[in-house]
Order: structure tokens, then C-alpha cells, then sequence
């Protein structure tokens, strides 16, 4: 590991595992691997848009390190997260002669990292499994705390596993190729850790909007390397969901898959989803008096200064999206349970919360385009 790169260890017992934060470093990716996983061969999981950018020249140079390497393509984008392409993956994996004794290499964004842990925690009971995250929002968040899954029509996630990689390689120069819209849409995954985490770092993502803009390098690594502890301190303390905690992580999420639902998983970004359920989120925390006034005024203007989205598309009708709400996995006992915020820095579950104010909360010029 050089001067330059920084290791956040992910504590969890037996499951631990390292992500290496550096610039350039993926260049020592077949050293990574074999250091934590001994191997002499790599299936590789990509999708169309990376696979030029990255993967097929990363692919080489563990070919050129003595891996076998089986590359892996699947089509860029939320419907390729299913079922079919689960079972497609699976069967070419057997073709191939994959085996107990090989690994599972994510290099993507976050539906590939999500798509390939769900095949390798399912493949032959279980095979090792690495992330080489290669957009803004795998880096900050879907590549740490072994959620792996894929979707179902109805709703985001539904099936999937907890399913620890054993190590993450994170090269932000990885995100010059990362299109804009891609890399506005990670930011929202960065606010998020400020509103529920740390209000410190919150109001850090408020006075560098500028160099978050122009991407400088020491801005990401800093943003990227608070994110993954912030996100691993939770994964530590509650790595399956059983005490509460890691649900947490979630503001904005159960507002945002509705929306990734209700527009087929095609029209916004996970992250502008995200953005949009934050606001949501915020404006139903302020209404019930959780949060203070002004709250969602604060987190708007941020979301909107990095180019994010936060009103509810006015097409969509709140009824529907609150019945895709109750399908999502926080739903416990008859009780649609939804992350709020008190302040930022502060916010918890909420339970038993009035559908009208929820309703309301989706969006009032929404509500009013549908004739509520």
C-alpha cells in the first residue's frame, strides 16, 4: 500500500475485510486480491458502459499477472439488477468451469456490485467476493456492507442476501470517465451520510460545493473515505438489520425506490431518487415536528447546488406511490416504518405515521397536479 492510499477496515469477526481508498491503485488489483483471497482465477462482472472504459483493461492486467480471468458482461442499467440475468450469470459461471476455489470481481457501478454479490453469495452456496466500484455511489456506499440482491417488478431489493466482500478496492481517478449526471447522482448518497451521520461533514459538503463540482481529487478522496467510515461504523454495529441501527441508512430510500418503481427503473437515477425521497423524507419530518423549521430549506439548497432533483416528478400519482412504499422491506408488524430526521446528524424510525401527511409530504404541487 503507498504513501497515498488510506484503509478503512470493516471490523465484523471472521467476515472483516479492508477497502483500500487510493488514486491509481487499481493498477495493484491482482495484488489486492491474491493478498486476502488466493486465486488462480477471476470472474470478472461488468456491464457495456464500463467494460471499454475499465474493465476489459483491468481484466488484462490480471491476465497479465497470471489470473485466469472469465469476463462477464451484462447490459448497462437498473433492469439488468433481475432475476433472468441472475439465472444468465449462473449459467454461464457453470459452462466455465467456475469452482469453489474461484472469486467473484465486481468492476462497476452499483447495479453491477449489487447483481455480482448476489451471484457469487448464491453460486455454489457461496464464493469469495471483491468490489472495484467505479462510479461515485458504489464508492460511497453500495460497495461496503455486503447488501447484495436484485429487484423484483414491483419493488427494489426484494430478493437478495447479506453477503460481505472481501475486499474493496476504491481508485477514484476511476471517476474522470463517470458522466455527469452519473456523478451528481453518487452526491446524493454523500448528502445523505452528512443529514443522518455527522453534521460536521454536512456542513463540509456545503462550503466545498465548489470543488465537489469540479471534482477536485483531494475533495473526492476526502468525501469517499469519510463516507465508507461512516457507513462501516453502522455496518459494524448492526450488519443484518437486527438491532435497528443500520436502518438508518435508508432516509430517503423508501420514498426514492417507490419513485424507481413507479418509473420502471429507467427514468431516474437511483440517486435522483434519492434525492427526491430526502426531500420527501425532510419535509414529513418537519410537518410531524421531528425536524426544525428550515431543515429541508438546508438540505434543498445543498442537493440543488450539486445539480440534484428534489421535486417529485408531477406526473406521478402520490396514492401509487404510497402503496409501492408499503411494499418495501421496512414494512414490520402492519407498520410502514420510514426514517426521519430530527436534525442534522440525528434521525431515526418512525412508525404510525398519518397517510395524509405522507401524502402531502411526496409533494404538494404533485398532489395538486392530480387533482388532491
Amino acid at each position: 500500500m503507498s504513501d497515498t492510499t488510506d484503509l478503512i477496515r470493516v471490523d465484523l469477526g471472521e467476515r472483516s475485510y479492508d477497502i483500500e481508498i487510493g488514486s491509481g491503485n487499481s493498477a495493484s488489483l491482482a495484488g489486492f486480491i491474491e493478498a486476502r483471497r488466493p486465486t488462480e482465477h477471476v470472474v470478472v462482472v461488468t456491464d457495456s458502459n464500463v467494460a471499454g472504459l475499465h474493465a476489459d483493461a483491468l481484466s488484462d492486467r490480471l491476465t497479465d499477472q497470471g489470473l485466469e480471468v472469465l469476463l462477464l458482461e451484462i447490459d448497462a442499467g437498473e433492469p439488468s439488477k433481475c432475476a433472468d440475468m441472475a439465472f444468465e450469470l449462473w449459467s454461464r459461471m457453470l459452462e466455465e468451469g467456475v469452482d469453489r476455489k474461484s472469486v467473484v470481481l465486481a468492476i462497476g457501478g452499483g447495479v453491477v456490485g449489487d447483481l455480482a454479490g448476489f451471484v457469487a453469495a448464491t453460486f455454489m452456496r457461496g464464493l469469495p467476493f471483491f468490489q472495484a466500484p467505479t462510479t461515485l455511489l458504489a464508492q460511497v456506499d453500495s460497495s461496503v456492507g455486503g447488501k447484495v440482491g436484485i429487484n423484483l417488478p414491483g419493488g427494489k431489493n426484494m430478493v437478495g442476501a447479506f453477503w460481505q466482500p472481501a475486499g474493496v478496492l476504491v481508485d477514484v481517478d476511476l471517476l474522470a470517465t463517470l458522466p455527469e449526471r452519473e456523478y451528481r447522482a453518487g452526491m446524493a448518497e454523500v448528502v445523505k451520510y452528512g443529514v443522518i451521520l455527522d453534521a460536521e461533514f454536512f456542513a463540509y459538503l456545503e462550503a466545498n460545493v465548489e470543488g465537489i463540482n469540479a471534482r477536485l481529487p483531494e475533495v473526492l478522496r476526502h468525501v469517499v473515505k469519510r463516507c465508507c467510515r461512516l457507513k462501516a461504523d453502522v455496518v459494524e454495529a448492526d450488519e443484518t438489520e437486527t438491532s435497528g441501527r443500520r436502518a438508518v441508512l435508508n432516509y430517503g430510500h423508501t420514498f426514492g425506490h417507490a419513485l424507481e418503481a413507479a418509473t420502471g427503473y429507467t427514468r431516474l437515477l437511483h440517486g435522483e431518487a434519492v434525492a427526491i425521497g430526502m426531500t420527501c423524507a425532510a419535509r414529513l419530518s418537519e410537518a410531524i415536528g421531528a425536524a426544525p423549521c428550515g431543515f429541508t430549506q438546508r438540505q434543498s439548497a445543498l442537493l440543488e447546488t450539486i445539480g440534484l432533483p428534489t421535486t417529485t416528478p408531477v406526473d406521478l400519482d402520490p396514492e401509487e406511490l404510497l402503496e409501492l412504499m408499503w411494499r418495501d422491506k421496512k414494512v414490520e408488524g402492519g407498520q410502514l416504518r420510514l426514517v426521519l430526521a430530527r436534525t442534522f446528524g440525528d434521525v431515526g424510525l418512525f412508525a404510525d405515521t398519518p397517510s395524509e401527511a405522507i401524502l402531502t409530504a411526496i409533494g404538494p404541487s404533485t398532489r395538486a397536479a392530480q387533482g388532491l
